[in-house]
This record gives C-alpha cells, sequence and structure tokens, in this order.
C-alpha cells in the first residue's frame, strides 16, 4: 500500500481523534480517566506514526522497518492497557471505590514489559526477548477476556451507564481480537525463518514488506473500529450521572462491593 495514502489517512482520521479523546479525557477526574487517557495517547501515536511516514517518504523505504514493528507493538499495547483501564473502571462503585487496584497495576506493568522486550528483540533480533513479549502480550490479552466475562456475572451489581460501557466494549472486543492475533503473527514475522523450520509457518504475509490487504483489514480497520467504538462511548454516555442515583441503590452496591 503506498505510504503516503497510508499517512494521509492517519492524518485524516486520528487527528479529530485525538481531539475527541482528549475532551473526553478532560470529562473526567485524573483518577477516573486511565482508560480514556491511554486512548488519547494511542490517537497521538497514530498521529505521530503518520508524520514519520512522510518523513519516511523523503527519505528511504527500508527506515520504515524497525520504527513500524515498535509502533505495532506500542500500539497493541495501548489498545489493550485502554481497555483494561475501562473495564477497571465499570466495576466502580457510586461511592468512587475501585477495588483490585495492585492487580491492575501489576498487569499495566505486564503490558509495559512486554512492549519493551518486544521492541529490543525486533531492533537485535533477540528471538527469545521476542517470543516472551509474544507470551506477556498473550497473557494480558486472556486477562482482558476473563476480567470482561467476570464483569458480565456481576452485571446485576454495576452502575446504569458503566452496563452501557461494558456492552462497548463487547462491541469492541471482536475488533480487538482480531487485532491481536494480527500482533502477535506480525511480531513473530521478525525470525520467520527460524519459526518457519520449526513450525513449517511462513508468517512472511504479516511482515512489513507483507500483504498490505492484511495490514489493512487486520490492523489498520481493526484499530479504528475500536477507537471509534470508544469514543463514541466516551463522548455519549454520561458516566458522572452514575454517582447520582438514589441511596438505596448506593446501599446494595456498597454491600456487594467485594463483587463490584
Amino acid at each position: 500500500m503506498n505510504l503516503f495514502i497510508l499517512a494521509l489517512l492517519k492524518f485524516l482520521m486520528y487527528v479529530p481523534l485525538t481531539r475527541v479523546s482528549y475532551a473526553i479525557v478532560s470529562r473526567h477526574r485524573l483518577s477516573r480517566s486511565g482508560g480514556w487517557a491511554l486512548l488519547c495517547i494511542f490517537c497521538a501515536s497514530q498521529v505521530l506514526h503518520g508524520k514519520l511516514l512522510f518523513f519516511l517518504l523523503i527519505f528511504h523505504r527500508n527506515l520504515l522497518e524497525k520504527p513500524a514493528g515498535a509502533f505495532d507493538a506500542s500500539g497493541l499495547s495501548l489498545l489493550l492497557l485502554c481497555t483494561l483501564g475501562l473495564l477497571h473502571s465499570i466495576s466502580q462503585t457510586p461511592d468512587g471505590f475501585l477495588g483490585y487496584q495492585r492487580h491492575v497495576r501489576f498487569f499495566q506493568l505486564l503490558g509495559t514489559v512486554a512492549v519493551i522486550l518486544t521492541i529490543l528483540g525486533i531492533y537485535y533480533q533477540m528471538t527469545r526477548m521476542l517470543l516472551v513479549g509474544v507470551v506477556l502480550f498473550a497473557v494480558l490479552y486472556i486477562v482482558l477476556v476473563g476480567i470482561y466475562l467476570y464483569l458480565w456475572t456481576q452485571i446485576r451489581f454495576l452502575m446504569r451507564y458503566r452496563k452501557q460501557l461494558l456492552k462497548a466494549v463487547s462491541i469492541a472486543l471482536p475488533f480487538l481480537t482480531v487485532r491481536m492475533v494480527y500482533g502477535v503473527l506480525s511480531m513473530l514475522s521478525w525470525d520467520r525463518y527460524r519459526i518457519y523450520s520449526v513450525t513449517g509457518w511462513d508468517l512472511a504475509a504479516f511482515g512489513n514488506n507483507g500483504e498490505w490487504q492484511i495490514y489493512f483489514t487486520m490492523k489498520f480497520l481493526m484499530e479504528f473500529a475500536v477507537v471509534i467504538i470508544y469514543s463514541v462511548a466516551g463522548h455519549m454516555l454520561p458516566l458522572t450521572e452514575d454517582y447520582k442515583i438514589p441511596e438505596s441503590y448506593q446501599d446494595e452496591c456498597l454491600l456487594s462491593r467485594p463483587h463490584c
């Protein structure tokens, strides 16, 4: 796919989305906007990636490979951690209580470590480090799905608009899953010759010089779909209204706090 077209699409799509996501963050207190803040950072990183693509058009195309691998790993991590932050905020009670803080921080650290290991593995062609990063991404995704399923079992304890936000995550999750699959295969493609010799899988189509149709469908469109869904939810749902509820409901949720 032409780099100019890709860079232009990123600008046209993510410049306004960066402003929208920033406005969403501004509507929430800092302590409640972790997921939204990461969404804003992701959008800004895509604008930066678009600038990088324009820069690479002037110079040599081969310079794209390693920066593109770094953006691929960091972008996937930001979307996963954004979803983790949103799921965590969904469990919030009317008095502002957020449980499992240590667990969430641990998984945030896990996502950060996964990015670092993956980028280092790509830059220095260190297969083991790359594979560890991929495994950590997979673990983080499995944890997200587990938290998502658990929240659905506790749906009756969730506040009104948190329930709606959970439904938005439900819509976005299939797109995030496809993006996750592409991310793993793309990262593994950096050492595809060794992987092919062991597994027989040819991952060349998922590399930066692979099929542009796969890249555009499994990465670009999936990311855009997730961002659009989260942005619409953040803009349309009056989450602050969840704190203006009858005391009877608040008492019920406080009694069930271990499950919220």
